[in-house]
């Protein structure tokens, strides 16, 4: 016997062979739809008796394995089943002549035969036949499985016959001798008389005779005839049929044991008779004896006639551990005869499938290994595939699962043998696909994703490539593309540098032909392989949805109740909710994108691989709000490292966005990354609201731009800095476009500034704009240009430290009482030890070259469109940086006193600081030229000012802070009362450049306070006349010539009283005064005078009168009375204007 049958397992002992075979031409699917009804009945109950029959039908079956049917009569083909299609009466007798020769291949075993004709109509049908059934057609056969049970009836009565034959043979000693086709040529010649050779026949009889009662539902008969035989065939050493005797009580034991069968078909076999129900649950008792058999059941021919009597229980059936070990037995006898390969073959199958029922996966395994090693005749591929995928099933059976794929492995490569003219390329790729969950491999990449890697890696990877060689043999490049995307994702980290490349190169040649997609691939045989995303190629290790630029940020305008009063909990904080654990990736974002504006996502990727990794096509994946990504290309260096890549979109629409992953293009493969399936992934959230459309404003200016960035305190981004140099002083005019380059009209717009990082003091205000002319081209539609006026104005401190001139004393010149005329300058060479000691610093004097800096920031606050609606706006701020270089400075301030009590000069060291040529002038005054590094003084002369309207310190010790800061608030408001009056500007004609020069900063107390009227005014008057400054009252000698002194009192108190003395005088233009004028002038009255005490808004008035006697110029010198209300006022309340008289003689009217 050369042809191995795979499935057998130990109950087919029992069963009766039969074979269905078609005669002529018949269509393979109406032969198989035939062939299932047929093979359905597998088991029929015989009548008026309890036992089974059991069938096993083979549609092929080797006629050289019919020869052993005496071995083992389960080999035996002991029925014939012939199919046909015959149409017409005329091919119906060579139809019948083929079924005869059909017969005749099998005729020496058949018990019976039938032929079932299809096609056939007429009279022939009409003929009473027992073998030969007609039908119609193949639709209309109903009795086809009434007709089979009949036939196994009849098959059944055969062997029944046989059976009772063989078991009550009365031929004497003449026992004939059963042998195996190979046997035959070694039994010519012996002597057939002899003890040992009678022996040898009656044990193969009884094994034989043990065969048939197994088949016929017989058990513990056949266990019985299995002992005896047993028992013989050791005692004459005929191992083969020993083994053979000793493999049917194996398998009669198992049937004994395993109703259900050892073949894996549920429910394929019955319980078995009445006889041993009661013996059921002593079925897997160990320790059975072997034989229990009563030696005088035996005749002297060693068969007895009927041996019921002796079965009265199945103590003759084997224990489940007995089996096995009478495989082991029965196996190690067929290994001795080397034309039993195939018996010894299928025994180690049957043990195997036995030892799987009973879970002894080691012993089973040995079992297997031995029938790997059985030598057989030199097999065709078939054979070796149908070897390999059996001993495949069978270790997985066991629970080998490698082992079963290493032969399911090996049995697909057979499938493809170079020996082969049509290699079965798709036989083999279906045969590895089921190796994978042996090397624990699946079609699912998620399957990677997750904790360590199972499995051999490079067992793995030889198994893909072979997948891929499959397909592409196929004639199927999707499939390649997608197990060669699936070798790359899941053995990134196994592969070498060079597999790497030669893998992509692989990839890219078949992508070329059939790129790569996210469909799910049906294969024929209904298996679905899944999608294969890259998100391996580039690793991503973190997602970042980034907030908009901090120009296009949106902002909510605060509500009346505020922005962070929350109406969700009345709690002001709750634990549960500040340490929710929710998921990470659901986690709203703070911050808003705006619908229509480029939003991004920033991720940090690196490339595994050791060369340049393109990247094509990569954006983002989105629910919720329509979005338009916007795909990008990026090329990363060979094992970058993190790198920061930016993916943008546009949401269409207003909501809740989720960014739920990315998709890219690489090699050819399309791939749909989502974070869910990325477990390493960080985020800081991946769901963000979607706010209504806002306008954008983009601004540009007449300013360069800056190099200097502001970093105000805030932390807000400037969108863009300009820059301007300025003298101290100057004012120019900063022009901005604003230009709405968004889709919606710019409605409402609000521009404040604020001014940081500056330590000057500013005087005046240094931004001013008028907004009235810029909201009247408004609503600004989408591309308009909006113009926008700033004026930027820097006064900073004039003062300076430094004395460059000499005091007035000091050059000798006295200005006491002497009639200065204005302006009054003195240009005077800087003092030589005013300059610096150290010969580093001597080439400049002072501070005079630092240039100062200046920052504010505009902010633009505006809105427009739906988001205006929802309460949105948009903040852009414009940074400004100001270089503030020094015009002028004022190095030093004091006054002199005026002709008139009212005014005073105000003297001025004026220094030029700048490189060029300045002028400088006040109100009413000429321009002063002033080189560069020139100081000069200047004298302005001023009408004192009356700083009573301005509110006084509080004299409350507990308010100190509040008084300083009032105190300063009085100094700045005189300071700039006084400037306004004094109007001094500066001018570089050279460069075309102009400004102010601010006192401000440089007036100290002194000097306010000889600049201030004094609270009590005294007014003279001669003759009618007020006197003061250079007026000269004229009048004539011998006239008494009035005298007014009037006092009025603006201070908060009363004063007074006062006593006054009127000293004339003449000034003879030298220095000396004349005080001895008692023969020239004479007084109505006395010369001195009372004012009683004047209450605060009043006045008083002294009235007197002067006679001059002779002619000149006189002065009047008013002096007060040292007493205690004039020693407790200041001295400068105490000022009287000077008088000056002059006395002509009287005109004498000239008589005609």
């Amino acid at each position: 016997m050369s042809v191995p049958d795979y499935m057998q397992c130990a109950e087919d002992h029992q069963t009766l062979l039969v074979v269905v075979q078609p005669i002529g031409i018949v269509p393979e699917e109406s032969f198989f739809r035939i062939y299932k009804r047929i093979s359905a009945v597998s088991q029929v109950n015989v009548r008026d008796s309890q036992r089974v029959l059991y069938i096993r039908y083979r549609h092929h079956y080797p006629p050289e394995n019919n020869e052993w049917g005496d071995f083992q009569t389960h080999r035996k083909v002991v029925g014939l089943i012939t199919i046909t299609d015959c149409s017409s009466a005329k091919e119906w007798p060579q139809t019948f002549e083929k079924f005869h020769l059909h017969k005749e291949m099998y005729g020496s075993t058949l018990y019976d035969s039938r032929l079932f004709v299809f096609g056939l109509q007429g009279e022939i049908t009409e003929q009473p036949r027992t073998d030969v059934a007609f039908y119609p057609s193949y639709d209309e056969c109903e009795t086809v499985e009434k007709r089979i049970e009949d036939f196994i009836e009849s098959l059944f009565i055969v062997l029944e016959s046989k059976r009772l034959d063989r078991a009550t043979d009365k031929s004497g000693d003449k026992i004939p001798l059963l042998c195996v086709p190979f046997e035959k040529k070694d039994f010519v010649g012996l002597d057939t008389d002899s003890r040992h050779y009678k022996k040898r026949c009656q044990g193969r009889m009884r094994k034989h005779v043990g065969d048939l009662c197994l088949q016929a539902g017989m058990l513990q008969d056949s266990l019985v005839h299995y002992h005896m035989a047993v028992e013989l065939l050791r005692s004459v050493n005929d191992f083969l049929w020993l083994g053979a005797a000793l493999e049917g009580l194996c398998s009669a034991s198992v049937i004994y044991h395993y109703p259900g069968g050892t073949g894996g078909k549920v429910g394929s076999r019955r319980a078995q008779g009445g006889s041993l129900s009661a013996e059921a649950g002593n079925r897997h008792r160990p320790g059975a004896q072997e034989v229990l058999i009563d030696p005088g059941a035996l005749t002297s021919n060693g068969i007895n006639a009927d041996t019921s009597a002796e079965i009265g229980r199945a103590k003759n059936c084997l224990s489940p551990e007995d089996i096995i070990d009478k495989y082991k037995e029965a196996i190690s006898y067929y290994g001795k005869y080397k034309n039993a390969g195939v018996i010894e073959l299928e025994a180690c199958v049957k043990a195997v499938r036995v030892l799987a029922i009973q879970k002894r996966s080691m012993e089973a395994s040995e079992f297997l290994q031995n029938a790997v090693y059985i030598n057989l005749r030199q097999l065709s591929e078939e054979e070796k595939i149908q070897r390999y995928s059996i001993l495949s099933e069978l270790y997985e059976r066991i629970g080998f699962h490698r082992k079963s794929a290493f032969f399911k492995r090996i049995a697909a490569m057979q499938c493809a043998a170079p020996s082969i003219p049509e290699p079965g390329w798709r036989a083999c790729y279906k045969l590895l696909l089921e190796t994978l969950p042996g090397y624990s491999l699946s079609l699912d990449p998620q399957d990677f994703s997750k904790g360590t890697h199972r499995g051999w890696a490079a067992v793995q990877m030889r198994l893909l490539h072979e997948l891929v060689y499959a397909s592409r043999r196929m004639g199927n490049p999707a499939l390649c593309v997608r197990h060669l995307s699936f070798l790359l994702q899941t053995m990134l980290d196994f592969l070498s540098d060079q597999e790497k490349k030669d893998v992509t190169q692989s990839l890219e040649s078949y992508t070329a032909k059939c790129p790569g997609t996210m469909e799910v691939i049906t294969l024929p045989d209904g298996l679905k392989l899944p999608p294969v995303p890259f998100t391996k190629l580039p690793i991503v290790r973190s997602v970042k949805l980034l907030n908009l630029p901090t120009s296009l940020r949106p902002h909510k305008m605060k509500s009346l109740l505020g922005q962070n009063v929350s109406t969700k909990s009345p709690f002001i904080y709750s634990p549960i909710i500040a340490h929710s654990r929710g998921e990470e990736r659901n986690k709203k974002i703070d911050f808003q994108w705006v619908q229509g504006d480029v939003c991004e996502v920033q991720l940090m990727v690196y490339n595994p691989m050791p060369f340049e990794l393109r990247v094509e096509n990569m954006g983002l994946l989105t629910t919720g709000v329509e979005f338009e990504s916007l795909p990008a290309a990026l090329s990363l260096p060979a094992e970058s490292g993190l790198y920061p890549v930016t993916l943008v979109g546009v949401p269409q629409t207003t909501g809740q966005i989720t960014v739920n992953g990315y998709h890219t293009s690489v090699f050819g493969v399309f791939s749909d990354c989502l974070l869910d399936n990325l477990p390493g992934v960080k985020t800081n959230g991946c769901t963000v609201e979607v706010i209504p459309a806002l306008p954008r404003l983009q601004i540009s200016t007449s300013l360069p731009r800056s190099a200097h960035t502001l970093q105000p305190s805030s932390g807000d981004e400037i969108s863009t800095n300009v820059s301007v140099q300025l003298y101290n002083g100057e004012t120019q005019q900063l022009i901005i476009k604003l230009e709405n380059i968004g889709t919606e009209p710019l409605e409402k717009l609000e521009v404040t500034a604020k001014t940081v990082n500056t330590k000057e003091k500013l005087y005046g205000e240094f931004l001013s704009w008028n907004l009235e002319d810029t909201l009247s081209q408004f609503p600004l539609k989408p591309g308009k240009i909006a113009t926008f006026t700033v004026n930027i104005k820097v006064k900073l401190d004039f003062s300076c430290q430094e004395n460059l001139l000499q005091d007035l004393s000091d050059d000798g010149i006295s200005v006491t009482g002497l009639p200065l005329s204005s302006p009054f300058r003195q240009v005077v060479k800087p003092r030589v030890e005013t300059k610096a000691l150290n010969p580093q610093e001597s080439s400049k004097v002072g501070d005079f070259s630092h240039v100062k800096t200046l920052e504010a920031i505009l902010n633009f606050k505006y809105s427009g469109g739906p988001g205006h609606v929802e309460g949105y706006y948009r903040n852009l701020s414009l940074g400004l940086h100001v270089e503030v270089e020094p015009s002028v400075f004022f190095t030093r301030v004091s006054t002199l006193p005026a002709t008139s009590t009212r005014q005073c000069h105000l003297l001025l060291d004026v220094f030029n600081s700048t490189e060029h040529e300045l002028t400088i002038s006040a109100k009413n005054n000429e321009d002063l030229i002033l080189h560069a590094g020139e100081c000069q003084r200047m004298a302005i002369q001023v009408d004192k000012f009356s700083f009573e309207s301005f509110p006084e310190s509080p004299t409350d010790g507990t308010q100190l802070a509040n008084a300083k800061q009032l105190e300063e608030e009085r100094q700045q408001a005189k300071g700039l009362e006084i400037n306004s009056k004094l109007d001094i500007c500066w001018k570089i004609p050279s460069l075309k450049r102009e400004g102010e020069a601010s006192v401000e900063g440089v007036l100290n107390q002194l000097v306010l306070e000889h600049l201030q009227l004094a609270p009590l005014q005294w007014d003279i008057l001669v003759d009618g006349q007020l006197c003061d400054c250079d007026v000269v009252v004229n009048c004539q000698v011998g006239d008494p010539v009035p005298l007014q002194v009037k006092l009025t009192n603006w201070s908060k108190h009363s004063v007074g009283p006062f006593a006054l003395t009127v000293m004339p005088y003449q000034d003879y233009q030298n220095g000396v005064h004349n005080y001895d004028l008692q023969d020239a002038i004479t007084f109505v009255g006395s010369n001195t005078f009372y004012i009683d005490s004047v209450k605060p808004t009043k006045d008083s008035v002294y009235f007197g009168a002067l006679l001059f006697l002779y002619t000149g110029d006189f002065y009047l010198n008013i002096k007060f009375h040292e007493d205690n209300c004039s020693r407790e006022l200041p001295l400068s309340w105490l000022c009287l204007p000077s008088v000056h008289i002059r006395a002509t003689e009287p005109v004498v009217p000239t008589k005609l």
